[in-house]
C-alpha cells in the first residue's frame, strides 16, 4: 500500500487532496456568493454544491473567514455566511473552475433600481450567477412557478413588482374566497348587475404574472382554483358565470408569497407541489448599510433575526422596519426612531427588541409613547 506523500517544508502541496481543494474554493465562495444573506451550515453548501466531503468544504468556509470573506457563527452548529468582501472576491474567479450545473456563464453588472408602482426604489440582490430580477424573468419564460418565503418585511412583493410591471396581485386572508380570484356580479347604475371577472382571469387572458401574496392564509380549498390554471392545460371554469371557459396565453405565470412566522400560515402539500422552485428571502443587510442604517442597530436586527431561527424570539426587526428607522431619525432623531422601532416590535417581543437595541447602541430604549403636558 502506497504512503500518502507530504510536501516538504515550505514547498507547494501538489498532492490529489490539495488539487480537490483548490478547485473547491471557489464552487464554494460562488455558491454562498449567490445567497449573500444566507446564514448557511457546513452540510447545507456541501449538499447544493455536490461536494464529496463536508470536512473539505468546512476548512474551505474557515480559510473564507480568515480573510475576511466570510463570517463564522457558532449557534452550537458552524454556520457562515458571504460578507461584502467576499462578494466582490467570488466575482473575479474564473467560472470555467467554479462550475454552475453544467455550463459556465459570467456575472452580469447590478442593475440599477427599479421603481416600483408606489414610487419607491427596489434594488436587485444576487440570486444564483445573476440578479434575482432577472431570474425572476427567466422563470416566467420557462413557465417555472416560483414560491418566495420568508418574514413579513424582507422585499417579496417588491422584488416581484420589480421584476414584473405588469403584475397582478391577490392579497391571501383567511377570509379570501374562491370570488377573489375569478370575479362575481356587481350592480350596475340603473339596476341589474355585471360579472366583472377577477385578477386570476385577467392574468390567464392578458397573458400577465399574479401574486398570490401571503398564499398560505387561504383556505386550501380556495386556493385549488389555481391549480388546472398552473397545469399543463392552462384551463380554468367560472361555474358562477356560465361555466365560462378561460384559457391561458402566453406570459400568463403564477407566484406565490409565505411568511412562515405568521400565525394561520399552512404550507400545504398540495399548494407546495405546484410551485417548482421555492426561494428564501431574507433581510439585505449589506442594502441597509448602504441605505443610511446604522451598524450598531444592524447588529441587533441581526442578533434578534438569529434568535428567531432558533426559536428564542417571536419577531425580529426586517428590512421594512429598518428603512422606516432611518426615515423616522431623519425627521425625528435618533432616539425617536429607536423608540418607535421598539414600539413596531409585537408586545410578546417587545422586550427582546429593547434588550438587543439598548445592547448594540448603548441607548436606553423605551417603546415610543405619548408623554404628558
Amino acid at each position: 500500500m502506497s504512503t500518502p506523500t507530504t510536501p516538504p517544508a515550505g514547498g507547494p502541496d501538489t498532492t490529489a487532496a490539495a488539487r480537490r481543494r483548490g478547485s473547491l474554493y471557489p464552487r464554494v465562495a460562488l455558491y454562498l456568493a449567490g445567497q449573500p444573506d444566507s446564514v448557511l451550515k457546513v452540510g447545507e453548501i456541501t449538499r447544493a454544491i455536490g461536494a464529496p466531503s463536508s470536512g473539505a468544504v468546512f476548512e474551505v468556509l474557515k480559510k473564507m473567514a480568515a480573510a475576511g470573506h466570510a463570517t463564522h457563527v457558532r449557534d452550537p452548529h458552524h454556520r457562515f455566511q458571504i460578507t461584502p468582501a467576499g462578494v466582490d472576491a467570488a466575482g473575479t474567479m474564473p467560472f470555467s473552475s467554479a462550475r454552475t450545473g453544467s455550463r459556465a456563464s459570467a456575472r452580469k453588472p447590478r442593475p440599477a433600481p427599479i421603481a416600483r408602482p408606489n414610487g419607491s426604489l427596489y434594488y436587485p440582490r444576487r440570486l444564483g450567477t445573476g440578479w434575482d430580477v432577472e431570474v425572476l424573468n427567466s422563470l416566467r419564460t420557462q413557465k417555472i412557478p416560483v414560491l418566495l418565503y420568508g418574514p413579513p418585511g424582507t422585499g417579496k412583493t417588491a422584488m416581484l413588482e420589480a421584476a414584473f410591471p405588469d403584475l397582478l396581485t391577490v392579497a391571501g386572508t383567511g377570509d379570501t374566497v374562491v370570488d377573489d380570484f375569478l370575479g362575481s356580479y356587481n350592480p350596475i347604475p340603473g339596476g341589474g348587475y355585471e360579472f366583472v371577472h377577477g385578477p386570476l382571469v385577467i392574468a390567464m387572458r392578458e397573458g400577465r404574472p399574479l401574486l398570490v401574496d401571503d398564499a398560505t392564509l387561504i383556505p386550501p380549498r380556495v386556493l385549488a382554483v389555481l391549480y388546472p390554471a398552473m397545469d399543463g392545460r392552462g384551463v380554468i371554469t367560472i361555474p358562477a358565470h356560465g361555466n365560462e371557459h378561460v384559457q391561458a396565453v402566453d406570459g400568463f405565470y403564477v407566484c406565490a408569497g409565505h411568511n412562515p412566522g405568521v400565525h394561520g400560515a399552512v404550507l400545504t402539500e398540495a399548494l407546495a407541489s405546484r410551485f417548482t422552485m421555492h426561494l428564501h428571502v431574507s433581510t439585505d443587510w449589506h442594502l441597509a448599510r448602504q441605505l443610511g442604517v446604522p451598524k450598531a442597530v444592524i447588529e441587533a436586527a441581526q442578533d434578534l433575526n438569529k434568535d428567531l431561527t432558533a426559536g428564542r424570539v417571536v419577531w425580529a426587526p426586517q428590512l421594512r422596519e429598518l428603512l422606516g428607522f432611518v426615515k423616522v431619525r431623519q425627521e425625528l432623531g435618533p432616539a425617536t426612531a429607536l423608540a418607535n422601532l421598539a414600539g413596531i416590535a409585537p408586545e410578546d417581543a417587545r422586550d427582546d427588541v429593547i434588550a438587543a437595541l439598548a445592547r448594540h447602541t448603548g441607548a436606553t430604549v423605551t417603546a415610543l409613547a405619548i408623554g404628558t403636558r
